[in-house]
């Protein structure tokens, strides 16, 4: 990612360019790809502002929450610069995604410090499944062109961040909330249905 958070990037086809030689199909999967994931990223930002919301002056969860909150917010700043680069229409349902993703962060937070934790394991599962399916999809895309292995790149790096989140939230007693099997349920499959919703809108 960081080829895209240079103060002055190098002027590169790797960061500047589009494929040209993709197949309608797989132009299709691109746009449908980016769309969710900037909405992803923006919601993730917006959880992690409802929970901050209500524990980030709690001394053992608040500083955990703003880690990984700062790290969502480079994951949206290279997400955005994708999307321009790639000349992808962002999804129609942007404000849903930051009032859901407020709402989310801020109940589960309301709920106590295991449960804001258990948010994170259900979401960032979701997440790191997602970004797995994607490198799929791309491992058919042209593999001399500089984008797509540098999107590849990016969505590798990004996966592997929000695993971390997923293991942080773990080990921060995740799965000692009240609930924890419902919660995780419920939150993962509303993850799901706006991932295929944002392919679409």
């Amino acid at each position: 990612s960081s080829a895209y958070l240079r103060s002055t990037p190098d002027f590169h086809s790797a960061t500047t360019l589009t494929p040209n030689e993709l197949s309608l199909e797989q132009r299709h999967t691109l746009d449908a790809a980016l769309r969710v994931d900037q909405a992803g990223e923006i919601a993730a930002n917006y959880i992690y502002a409802g929970q901050m919301a209500v524990l980030g002056r709690d001394k053992a969860a608040g500083p955990l929450i703003q880690e990984m909150w700062n790290q969502e917010k480079v994951h949206l700043a290279v997400m955005n610069k994708l999307h321009l680069q790639h000349r992808i229409r962002p999804t129609l349902l942007l404000e849903a995604a930051k009032v859901a993703g407020f709402g989310l962060g801020a109940v589960t937070a309301l709920m106590g410090k295991e449960a804001a934790m258990a948010c994170t394991e259900a979401v960032e599962t979701v997440i790191g499944e997602h970004y797995d399916d994607q490198l799929r999809d791309l491992a058919s895309f042209p593999t001399h062109d500089p984008s797509i292995q540098l999107l590849k790149d990016v969505i590798r790096e990004l996966r592997d961040d929000e695993l971390e989140h997923l293991d942080t939230a773990v080990v921060n007693n995740a799965q000692r909330a009240p609930g924890h099997a419902l919660l995780s349920t419920v939150v993962g499959a509303g993850c799901r249905v706006a991932i295929e919703l944002c392919k679409r809108i």
